[in-house]
């Protein structure tokens, strides 16, 4: 991939990302969400251990040293959030989804705050407060009706769950990036989460109601996410931040919801309506607003 412009490995991740909303939805009602997530993972596990084995045995004195770290990434960031978007996507809609999912670099600004102690500057404030305003227009689909009866779709709150998780995986991986491997981090990740997701998928065959249907759609579902959304867009997202650097490459982050809009009209015939896209502008404007730097000091 050292060949390939940065701006097209990162073009290629979020176009990744964003067809991953896409095939979540367009299977909610062949595969149960713990099938799909579990079954996900273990084909990225089987495709990855090749790619990065070398390394992990490398890198596994650091790896066991902060095992409890890998726990907690492997819980949020594999378990946890795409198992939860997977869910949501029974309720809500792929676009619905992907503009929620905007909201996690503000997330992560206010965590920061909370947990590590991070001053909040005037313009992180004011970007999270226009993208709080942004995210209540799209989950009450501009309704001042649903506004005050609290009447939003069930999958747009748990998508706002996973972003929370996600934005705690986030945080860890950039707090502990000097000292833990990105490839080696990875694969044990991947492998935590899929011990966690089994007792669930277990579960959730022997009492689901909903009749899996292993179609050519389902099938390309699991290795699409599994190996597509999961390895290529891990490898192509890495690559494209090690060569333009993380702030510049974070922008782009903002694609993953065009592309999930774009194809969520043309392959399942999601309609995209006015609340959506003034509150995707709202959670974008935010977004930009709080990576701004003010006057005379430093981000």
């Amino acid at each position: 991939m050292n060949k390939i412009p940065p701006v097209v490995l990162l073009l290629i991740a979020t176009i990744l990302w964003g067809g991953n909303f896409v095939i979540g939805r367009a299977v909610a009602n062949e595969l149960p969400p713990f099938t799909l997530a579990f079954l996900r993972w273990c084909v990225a596990l089987i495709v990855f251990l090749p790619i990065s084995y070398k390394v992990f045995k490398r890198d596994w004195p650091k790896i066991k040293k902060h095992w409890v770290i890998i726990l907690v990434l492997g819980f949020t960031g594999v378990a946890s959030f795409n198992t939860l978007v997977y869910i949501a996507l029974h309720f809500t809609t792929s676009i619905n989804a992907s503009l929620m999912n905007m909201l996690t670099p503000v997330v992560i600004y206010f965590m920061s705050f909370i947990f590590l102690k991070e001053k909040l500057n005037r313009n992180q404030m004011i970007g999270t407060a226009i993208s709080f305003i942004g995210v209540i227009t799209i989950i009450s689909n501009g309704s001042l009706k649903t506004l005050l009866h609290f009447t939003f779709n069930k999958g747009d709150l748990i998508v706002i769950i996973a972003v929370i998780l996600w934005s705690i995986y986030s945080l860890l991986v950039k707090q502990y990036s000097q000292e833990l491997p990105g490839h080696s981090t990875f694969l044990v990740s991947i492998a935590v989460g899929i011990i966690m997701l089994l007792p669930f998928y277990i579960h959730e065959s022997l009492t689901t109601t909903m009749v899996i249907h292993w179609s050519v759609t389902s099938i390309f579902a699991i290795l699409y996410t599994g190996i597509l959304a999961s390895i290529v867009a891990f490898i192509a997202w890495n690559t494209g931040v090690v060569r333009w650097g993380a702030n510049r490459a974070g922008i782009f982050l903002n694609f993953i919801p065009v592309f999930a809009s774009i194809f969520a009209v043309l392959f399942i015939g999601e309609k995209i309506i006015a609340s959506q896209v003034i509150g995707g502008l709202l959670v974008v404007a935010g977004v930009y607003w709080t990576s701004r730097k003010i006057a005379g000091t430093s981000k």
